[in-house]
């Protein structure tokens, strides 16, 4: 787990404070033993709660307007998916010293998969894929535009502000190269869709080396979903993507968009994280060492 603060505004949260809590605002549940889950998650916090719930706590203020969001569409979307889905279960309040809102998860079973450690990459492609193709059939309507469901050129800025930051412990200039191709793509032309937006190892977990659930849906909304096809890059190995991108059904524009993305993310991450969380600046070395290795 994450030790190290990582934002501006992050406070402490262990095991005592959600005991006060669940203690003071669900008593029913009072006598049940919280343990802290291992994760490497920068925006909450997720606390065991008996065998079979979790709760999951905001870490700054940055996060907190995410516990309404996922609450909310989570009840609309996750029964309508292929795979489970965090319910909810409870809302906190603040209380006990803890300033935000908070929410009570059924527990999934499950672990996080590590890319390069796959048991059965081509079947986990495949079910990657019918996840991802299931959300995009809901219908959008009324549904939040996502943060990053955009064109990639309104992360450029970032993006290139990342590369001079990581100049001399990658190879900007192939990397620079990428993702000048990814901007050249042809943008989304459809109707706005669903996209998870936020599909990385720690938000997967797997039993049995198959998809066993979807977490974490704090990014959810509409707008162009080749966000949704960084999983491609940041979990599956060359020779399954192949499997994943036909479930999707992503033509040459919206693949070129989705390893966009997969870069983008990963080169803002790995300044920023590279001393305060290890297994996400790992996995973004890992996702831009990928993208060199492909065919250009």
């Amino acid at each position: 787990m994450c030790a190290l603060r990582m934002r501006p505004g992050e406070i402490d949260l262990d095991a005592a404070l959600v005991r006060r809590l669940v203690a003071a605002q669900f008593p029913h549940w009072a006598s049940l033993p919280v343990t802290r889950v291992t994760s490497s998650g920068t925006e909450n916090a997720m606390f065991r709660l008996g065998d079979d719930r979790v709760v999951r706590l905001p870490r700054h203020p940055g996060a907190v307007d995410g516990v309404a969001h996922e609450r909310h569409w989570l009840a609309r979307l996750g029964p309508r998916l292929p795979v489970p889905t965090p319910t909810p279960l409870a809302l906190g309040e603040p209380g006990e010293g803890f300033p935000w809102p908070w929410c009570v998860y059924g527990w999934l079973d499950g672990r996080n998969p590590v890319a390069g450690a796959l048991e059965r990459p081509g079947e986990l492609a495949a079910d990657l894929g019918a996840f991802v193709a299931g959300l995009r059939r809901l219908d959008p309507d009324g549904g939040p535009a996502s943060n990053r469901g955009v064109p990639l050129a309104r992360r450029d800025g970032d993006t290139r502000a990342a590369l001079a930051q990581l100049a001399g412990r990658i190879d900007t200039a192939a990397v620079t190269a990428r993702w000048e191709e990814a901007l050249r793509a042809p943008g989304h032309t459809g109707a706005p869709v669903w996209a998870h937006a936020d599909l990385s190892p720690g938000n997967v977990l797997v039993a049995g080396g198959r998809l066993a659930a979807v977490l974490d849906f704090g990014c959810v909304g509409v707008g162009d979903p080749a966000v949704d096809l960084i999983v491609a890059w940041n979990l599956l190995p060359a020779e399954a993507r192949g499997a994943f991108r036909a479930a999707v059904g992503a033509d040459d524009a919206e693949w070129a968009r989705g390893r966009g993305w997969a870069l983008s993310i990963s080169l803002i991450q790995l300044p920023y994280y590279w001393e305060t969380n290890p297994p996400l600046a790992e996995n973004s070395r890992h996702v831009i060492s990928e993208i060199l290795a492909e065919p250009r």
